[in-house]
């Protein structure tokens, strides 16, 4: 499924939605991708042959709780235990000893970002063992633990990022990282390419995907402004927009991934020029 495909229009609202078709790509493809019914996608765009179906075409995406692009959340359907809140617990902390991020375990227990924890609480987590790969632990960072930073997450905090990282967590069950740094911070390409869509995107703010040499795309999500439009050409180092703040989280973090023609990457692995 070539996400790369997915286009912005000004004319459209913040929660429109419109996908071009890719080579190889088939009404039913598209909407299990979306999670969106296959006749609901027809009938949407008027589409009474799916056989029809053209490289280039525009569909509109229905909207629905699940027509988005995946999100960083767990699925509801994870197998959950029961955690008792102890002293000096906070929804952070417990976030990353389970491996997965704040906004996960928000969603989890349906909190408000606000939401405020007491000694012998009882929320749901995950079950089952924690995943220090999923949450890595900024350098030097030992504060309250007996543990030190792994070399893995030591090499992944040194490489250059599009934001200075104060914390990077990999999304649940996708090949993408949520970077935290500080609000209206500048977000800056990694790599020379062109803008091939730049605008709002439901959950991810405003967004700026740059197709590069080798088939590589790199997605900034989470923007709060936009500093390029569609068709820029843009080097290293140039700004494409300005840090936003997660509505859920309540934090300034930048949703970043990379594809290779239709295959999510690990960001970690992605070329940096």
């Amino acid at each position: 499924m070539s996400l790369l495909c997915l286009l912005f229009s000004g004319a459209l609202s913040a929660n429109d939605l419109i996908h071009v078709v890719g080579r190889g790509e088939t009404i039913y493809s598209i909407s299990r991708f979306y999670s969106v019914g296959a006749d609901e996608l027809m009938k949407l765009n008027g589409i009474t042959d799916p056989s029809r179906l053209q490289v280039g075409q525009r569909l509109k995406i229905p909207a629905s709780e699940n027509a988005a692009l995946p999100s960083a959340g767990p699925a509801i359907s994870q197998n959950l235990s029961d955690y008792r809140v102890v002293r000096g617990d906070t929804l952070f902390s417990i976030a990353r000893t389970r491996g997965i991020t704040l906004q996960n375990l928000l969603e989890i227990n349906k909190f408000s970002p606000n939401h405020a924890l007491k000694a012998g609480d009882v929320i749901k987590v995950p079950a089952g063992s924690s995943a220090p790969a999923v949450a890595l632990p900024p350098p030097g960072n030992t504060a309250g633990s007996s543990q030190n930073t792994t070399p893995a997450a030591s090499r992944i905090y040194s490489l250059r990022w599009p934001i200075a990282p104060k914390d990077i967590s990999y999304m649940t069950g996708q090949m993408g990282v949520v970077v935290e740094g500080e609000r209206l911070e500048s977000v800056k390409s990694l790599m020379p390419g062109n803008v091939v869509s730049a605008g709002p995107w439901r959950k991810f703010g405003r967004v700026v995907i740059v197709e590069t040499s080798g088939g590589f795309y790199y997605m900034y999500g989470g923007l709060d402004s936009l500093s390029v439009n569609v068709g820029d050409r843009i080097t290293p180092g140039l700004e494409v927009g300005k840090l936003g703040i997660n509505a859920v989280s309540a934090k300034p973090q930048l949703f970043f991934m990379v594809f290779r023609s239709d295959t999510p990457i690990d960001p970690a692995q992605a070329p940096r020029a």
